[in-house]
C-alpha cells in the first residue's frame, strides 16, 4: 500500500520514468512519445538479471525505460498519453531523495588510535564480542550508495572494493556497460570517478562507520571490521547530471554487493519505480537493503526506507532513548545508536588536524545508525551463509534488545521496531521469526468510506527457526475500525514454510459515523507462538477520503466532493479514476462545469501551468447513502462556489450544487453512473442563460492519441472512441436539464482555434464550451488517425431566478461497441426515470402502456371513471413532443416518428395526471 498524501519531493526536470506491461514494446509508444516531444527512451537498465518467474515477487528491470521529455512538461499529460496507449504499467517523475544530515558537534581526535576511546557505540551493540564470532571478510561487500567518497583517507583506502575484470584502460573489460569501472561508479554523473566531493562529504561519514579499516594502527573501526564496501557516487556535481539513488541499488546489486546502504531519502512522493528498484535488489538478487528512517521527528512514512524489502533504521542515544529528531513509526524494523557517531571525515582542505586524510568527526543522524545495521547485515551473512536477505533481516530483527522501558521510549510504543541493534545477539545463533509477507484488504481500494466492512487476506512465512502453535490476532490501534473477527490459529510452522487465512479472513469494519476526513487508521498484526514468542506488525489504512468509487456494476467512477470525476488532482493520485471490466484509467480528468458568462464560471478543472480552479469548495462530503430499491449504489454530497459580493467584480456563478450518483449491479444496468445535479441559484440576480456540463478528457485503450469524437442527437450523447481498435467506447448522456450542448474538442489544436487545451483551458474558453449548444458536436479527428480529444456534454437553462432551484442529469457510460454502448445509453433513461423522486403525476393500478418498449403502436388504457381529456408524450429532458385532445377508456398513440429513447406518456383527465415510463425502440 502507498503512503498517505504528503508533500511530493523535488523531481529531475526533462526526466520521467515507465514501465512497459508484459508484451509491451517501446515502438508502440512512438506515437505518444512524439505528441509530448520526447527527444528520447532509452532502456533504464539493459544489463539487469532477466525475470526469474520461478523467485516469488520478482520484478522485470528490463521493461524500465527513462524518457527525455520538455522540461514543464506537466506530468498529468505524459501519464495520460503513455498510460492511454495500453503498453505501460506507470509512468512516473524521477524524485531527488537527499542526503540526511551533515556534521554537527565535531570532537574528533585524529590521533586516537584506540576505537573503544571514541566509538562508544560499538560497545552499546556489541560489537566486539560479535567480531569473536563474525569478524567479517573481505568478500562480503556493503554498497554505500550516498555522497563521493574519500578514497585515499588513512582508514578507508584499504577496504575500498575494485573491480579487477575492468582495470583503467578504456575499454569495458567485463561487458558491463561500464568503462573503467575499477573502483565503484558516479551513477550520478556518469563517470568512474566515485571519489571525494567537497560539497557532499555524507558519503565518507557513511562508509567509516561500516567499513573503517581495522588493526591498522590508525583511527577508528568499522562496525563491519573486515568487510569492504563499494563506493557508488548518487548526487551530480556537474550540470548534466542527476540524482541517481536508486540506479545506485540496481548497479550495487547487479555488481556482488550482499549489503546496500541508503544514508538518504525524503518523505511523500511514494514511486512504483523506487519499489521495482528495492525489489530487484532484494529479491531477484538477494542483497539486503538498509535505509535511514529519516530524521524528521515525526510519525511518518520515509522513502527509501518505508519500501518493502527494506530494513528501516531509526535512531537511539547512548542510553537508548530516541534520538531528538529521529523519525518514529509503525514501518521503523530497528534501531541503532545515531548520536555523536565517530567516523572518518576525509574534508578536503583546512581541518582542525591539518590532514585532510587523517581526519575524523563525531556526527549525528539516523544517517548513520544505518551503515551500523548494514555492518550487523554483512556479519549475519558471514555468520550464517546459507540466509537469504529476507532472513538476514529477520535475523536482525529478532535479536535486538528491547527499549520500551526506556525513559521516554513509551510515547512512541510500536514505532522504533522491535528494538536497538545487538550485533552479538544477531550473530550468536539462528532466531525465530515468523512474518506477515502479504496482507491483502478486500475490497481493494487506496481509501475506506465509512460504514465499509473489511475482509483481510493474511499469507505469513516463518523465516527462521521453526514454531509451534502459532497464532496470528488482528487488532485495530484505531477508534475508527472495530475487528469483527481476528483471530487465525496457524499451528506449526517449519522453516521457510507458508499458510494463509484465505478460507476464513479476518474480518473488520470502519465505523459509519464519525471519522474524520482523510484518517488514517493502523491494524495491528500479532503473532504468537507456545512458548511465548511474540512479534508485531502494522498495516495503516486511510479511512474517509474526500471522494467515493461507485463500483456496483462494469463501469467503476470515482465522485469527488468538488465536483471532480475520476481523480481530484490532475496527478492521478486522489481517487480510483474510471474503469471498464478492469480496463483502464480511461478518464484522464473529469469534472462539473457552470457558466453564466465568459467572466463567470465555477469549476475545478485545469487552467494553465499545471493549475486548477478552486471555484467548489466542499459544504457537505460526498459518501454513500442508504441503499433503497432505487439504486444499488447511492452517493450524495453538496458543494458550491462562492456568492457574488455586492459591488465586487462578479466572476462567481453563485450556486449550491447537490449532487447525486446512482450505480447498478444488474445486468442491465452495470454499464452506467448516473449523476444528478440539484443547482440553487445564491444570487440576488437570475441567472440568464445557466448552462452545467461534464468535461470529460477520456483517454481510451489502445491509443489516446488515436481517439475520435461523435454525438448522437437522438440520445443526447456524447462520446469517444479508439479509432486503432475501436474495443472500447465511453462517454456522456444528458438525462434531464434544457437544451442540449455537445462540444468536441482536440487537445492539441494549432494555435488560432477557438478551445486549445495546449496553452491552457480559460474561463472564456470552458464557457464556450458548455454553451455553443451542438454546433461542435462533429468528429474532431480526421481519419483514419485520430486525435487526443475531450469532450463537453451539457445543457443551457434559459434562466433560474433567485432562491429557485433546478435538476440536470447525465449518465457516464461505457461499452464494447457503440450499439452496446446506446443500449446502455437507452438503459440509463429508463433507470433514472425510477430514480426520480416520486411526485403528482405517479402511476396509479388501472392505467397501462403496452407493448412497451415500442416500435411505435402505443396503447393507453386508463382506470374506470379516469375522465381522459389529454394525452402528453415528454421526452427525458421535459419537453413536451406529443400533445393531444382524448376521451374514453383507452387512447391509441403512434411515437414511429420519435427518436429511439426513453417519454413519459402523460394522460390528463378529471380524475387527476397519470403518468407512464415508456421506451421508443
Amino acid at each position: 500500500m502507498g503512503a498517505p498524501a504528503s508533500a511530493a519531493p523535488p523531481t529531475i526536470p526533462g526526466r520521467l520514468v515507465l514501465k512497459l506491461r508484459p508484451g509491451g514494446t517501446p515502438a508502440a509508444l512512438a506515437g505518444a512519445l512524439a505528441q509530448l516531444g520526447a527527444t528520447g527512451c532509452r532502456q533504464k537498465f539493459p544489463h539487469a538479471l532477466p525475470l526469474d518467474l520461478e523467485k516469488p515477487g520478482a520484478v522485470d528491470l528490463l521493461a524500465v525505460y527513462e524518457v527525455a521529455v520538455p522540461p514543464g512538461l506537466p506530468l498529468a499529460r505524459a501519464r495520460k498519453l503513455l498510460l492511454g496507449t495500453g503498453e505501460v504499467a506507470y509512468v512516473e517523475p524521477l524524485y531527488v531523495r537527499a542526503p540526511l544530515q551533515q556534521p554537527n558537534d565535531p570532537r574528533a581526535d585524529s590521533t586516537l588510535t584506540d576505537p573503544n576511546q571514541g566509538q562508544y557505540y560499538l560497545r552499546q551493540i556489541g560489537a566486539y564480542r560479535a567480531w569473536d564470532l563474525a569478524p567479517g571478510d573481505s568478500t562480503l561487500v556493503i554498497g554505500i550508495t550516498d555522497g563521493g567518497v574519500r578514497l585515499t583517507h588513512e582508514d578507508l583506502k584499504g577496504h575500498v572494493q575494485h573491480n579487477y575484470a575492468d582495470p583503467i584502460n578504456g575499454i569495458d573489460d567485463d561487458k558491463d556497460g561500464y568503462v573503467d569501472n575499477f573502483t565503484g561508479w558516479d551513477l550520478a554523473n556518469g563517470d568512474n570517478n566515485a571519489g571525494f566531493d567537497a560539497a557532499i562529504i555524507h558519503g565518507t561519514l557513511a562508509a567509516g562507520v561500516c567499513a573503517a579499516t581495522p588493526n591498522n594502527g590508525r583511527g577508528i573501526a568499522g562496525a563491519g571490521l573486515n568487510c569492504r564496501f563499494l563506493p557508488l557516487n548518487i548526487y551530480p556535481n556537474v550540470p548534466s547530471g542527476a540524482f541517481a539513488g536508486f540506479e545506485a541499488i540496481v548497479y550495487a546489486a547487479d555488481h556482488g554487493c550482499r549489503v546496500i546502504n541508503m544514508s538518504w531519502g525524503g518523505t511523500g512522493g511514494y514511486s512504483q519505480f523506487e519499489q521495482d528498484a528495492c525489489t530487484y535488489a532484494a529479491v531477484n538478487r538477494d542483497a539486503v537493503l538498509v535505509a535511514a528512517a529519516g530524521n524528521t521527528n515525526a510519525d511518518l512514512l520515509f522513502y527509501p526506507a518505508s519500501y518493502e524489502h527494506v530494513i528501516s533504521v531509526s535512531g537511539v542515544d547512548n542510553a537508548d532513548r530516541k534520538a531528538p529528531n529521529a523519525t518514529y513509526s509503525w514501518r521503523v524494523d530497528l534501531v541503532a545508536p545515531g548520536i555523536d557517531i565517530l567516523t572518518t571525515y576525509g574534508y578536503q582542505g583546512t581541518t582542525p588536524s591539518g590532514a585532510p586524510d587523517a581526519d575524523y568527526i563525531a556526527v549525528g543522524g539516523t544517517s548513520f545508525a544505518a551503515p551500523l545495521v548494514a555492518a550487523g547485515a554483512a556479519l549475519v551473512r558471514q555468520r550464517f551463509p546459507a540466509y537469504t536477505a529476507a532472513q538476514v533481516a529477520a535475523q536482525l530483527r529478532q535479536t535486538t534488545d528491547p527499549i520500551g522501558a526506556v525513559a521516554g521510549n513509551a510515547a512512541f510504543a510500536g514505532r522504533l521496531g522491535t528494538g536497538r541493534l545487538n550485533l552479538y545477539r544477531a550473530v550468536a545463533a539462528p532466531a525465530r521469526e515468523v512474518r506477515v509477507t502479504a496482507s491483502t484488504v478486500a475490497p481493494l481500494r487506496r481509501s475506506y468510506a465509512p460504514g465499509t466492512a473489511l475482509r483481510l487476506t493474511a499469507t505469513v512465512q516463518n523465516l527462521l527457526q521453526p514454531v509451534a502453535g502459532l497464532t496470528v490476532t488482528l487488532t485495530s490501534l484505531s477508534p475508527y475500525v472495530v475487528v469483527t473477527q481476528g483471530a487465525f490459529a496457524v499451528g506449526n510452522l517449519p522453516t521457510l514454510a507458508t499458510a494463509d487465512n484465505a478460507a476464513a479472513p479476518f474480518t473488520a469494519a470502519v465505523a459509519a459515523t464519525g471519522v474524520p476526513l482523510n484518517a488514517t487508521a493502523v491494524l495491528r498484526y500479532r503473532l504468537t507462538a507456545a512458548d511465548g514468542y511474540q512479534t508485531d506488525q502494522f498495516v495503516p489504512l486511510l479511512l474517509n477520503p474526500d471522494y467515493v468509487t461507485l463500483d456496483a456494476g462494469d463501469l467503476h467512477l470515482t465522485v469527488t466532493s468538488r465536483g471532480k470525476l475520476g481523480y481530484d488532482d490532475l496527478a492521478a493520485t486522489l481517487g480510483d479514476g474510471a474503469t471498464y471490466q478492469g480496463e483502464g484509467p480511461l478518464l484522464s480528468e473529469g469534472g462539473l462545469l457552470l457558466a453564466t458568462a465568459p467572466a463567470r464560471v465555477a469549476d475545478r478543472l485545469r487552467t494553465s501551468g499545471g493549475n486548477v480552479r478552486q471555484s467548489f469548495f466542499s459544504t457537505a462530503q460526498v459518501g454513500f447513502g442508504a441503499l433503497g430499491p432505487r439504486a444499488d449504489q447511492l452517493a450524495t454530497g453538496t458543494f458550491q462556489d462562492s456568492v457574488p459580493a455586492a459591488g465586487a467584480p462578479v466572476r462567481s456563478v453563485g450556486v449550491r450544487v447537490r449532487q447525486r450518483a446512482y450505480a447498478w449491479a444488474t445486468a442491465a444496468r452495470k454499464d452506467f453512473v448516473v449523476l444528478e445535479y440539484t443547482l440553487r441559484n445564491l444570487t440576488a440576480d437570475t441567472l440568464k442563460p445557466l448552462c452545467a456540463g461534464l468535461f470529460m478528457d477520456w483517454d481510451l485503450p489502445s491509443a489516446p492519441g488515436r481517439n475520435a469524437a461523435a454525438y448522437d442527437s437522438a440520445r443526447a450523447l456524447g462520446y469517444c472512441y479508439d479509432l486503432a481498435t475501436a474495443r472500447l467506447y465511453a462517454g456522456v448522456q444528458l438525462l434531464r436539464g434544457g437544451a442540449p450542448a455537445v462540444y468536441s474538442l482536440n487537445n492539441n489544436a494549432p494555435a488560432g482555434s477557438p478551445v486549445r487545451l495546449a496553452d491552457g483551458f480559460s474561463p472564456a474558453e470552458k464557457y464556450l464550451t458548455v454553451s455553443s449548444g451542438t454546433a461542435r458536436t462533429q468528429r474532431i479527428a480526421g481519419l483514419p488517425n485520430g486525435a487526443d480529444v475531450s469532450q463537453v456534454v451539457g445543457t443551457r437553462l434559459a434562466r433560474l431566478a433567485p432562491g429557485d432551484s433546478v435538476r440536470v442529469a447525465f449518465a457516464v457510460l461505457a461499452a464494447r461497441s457503440l450499439p452496446e454502448l446506446q443500449a446502455a445509453a437507452d438503459a440509463a433513461r429508463l433507470a433514472y426515470a425510477i430514480v426520480l423522486p416520486t411526485r403528482a403525476t405517479a402511476g396509479a393500478p388501472g392505467f397501462a402502456a403496452f407493448p412497451n418498449p415500442t416500435a411505435g403502436p402505443l396503447r393507453l388504457e386508463l382506470p374506470p371513471g379516469f375522465g381522459l381529456t389529454e394525452i402528453q408524450v415528454l421526452n427525458a429532458l421535459g419537453q413536451t413532443v406529443l400533445r393531444r385532445p382524448s376521451s374514453g377508456a383507452s387512447a391509441e398513440l403512434d411515437l414511429s416518428g420519435l427518436a429511439p429513447g426513453l417519454y413519459i406518456v402523460r394522460a390528463r383527465g378529471t380524475g387527476g395526471v397519470l403518468a407512464r415510463g415508456v421506451v421508443r425502440r
